[in-house]
């Protein structure tokens, strides 16, 4: 697939977090959009995976601004609890995908299943799905994965959504506590976008 590097690209989500990590990982000669500068929702995520979702997402946007899109589906897989909150991870913070929601929700869920959850070793994962799609219908779709731990409390107050609990393995430390940069160089997104670095 030789491509024109991409130099102006609509960003499919809402999620202001999110928005910044991908602006972030960007060379920054590419001119960036979003849903707010269309007035635009996010479509419903139907989809039973996070690529089924990413792809859904940007296929709408690119529709909907007739540009080339890139769209992001993320979460949280927690294996004692069966991959959840997984595609459902926003879900989990109530119509307003309230993470502080979500995070006691996590709590919650461990405490039931477990109620001495914190003395066992909670293993965890951050998956992210990217997809690229252009208005010729044509797509690629990437994932990235972290591997790491949930932290018996929330820890940070950096990143957004689940970052203040989880703990990247070999490190000591949740992604709520590191700086942007720190993070970007172990995590899931960061991990999904060096597959698509070379369409910008």
């Amino acid at each position: 697939m030789k491509n024109k590097k991409i130099l102006n690209l609509f960003i499919g989500s809402n999620n202001q977090g999110k928005i910044k990590e991908i602006r972030d990982l960007l060379p920054e000669k590419v001119q960036i959009l979003t849903p707010k500068h269309f007035n635009l929702n996010s479509p419903k995520e139907n989809g039973t995976t996070f690529k089924e979702n990413s792809f859904l997402k940007a296929k709408f946007f690119s529709k909907k601004t007739s540009m080339i899109c890139l769209a992001d589906d993320s979460g949280l897989e927690i294996d004692s609890l069966n991959k959840l909150p997984g595609i459902y991870s926003a879900r989990w913070g109530g119509k307003k995908s309230n993470f502080n929601l979500a995070i006691k929700k996590v709590y919650k869920e461990l405490k039931k299943n477990n109620k001495n959850w914190y003395k066992i070793k909670q293993t965890a994962r951050f998956v992210c799905a990217l997809t690229i799609y252009w208005p010729n219908k044509k797509f690629i779709n990437v994932m990235g994965q972290v591997e790491g731990t949930i932290s018996k409390v929330k820890k940070g107050k950096n990143g957004f959504g689940y970052d203040p609990i989880f703990i990247p393995l070999k490190k000591k430390i949740t992604f709520g506590q590191m700086n942007q940069k720190e993070k970007c160089k172990v995590d899931h997104r960061a991990k999904a976008f060096k597959k698509i670095r070379k369409f910008f």
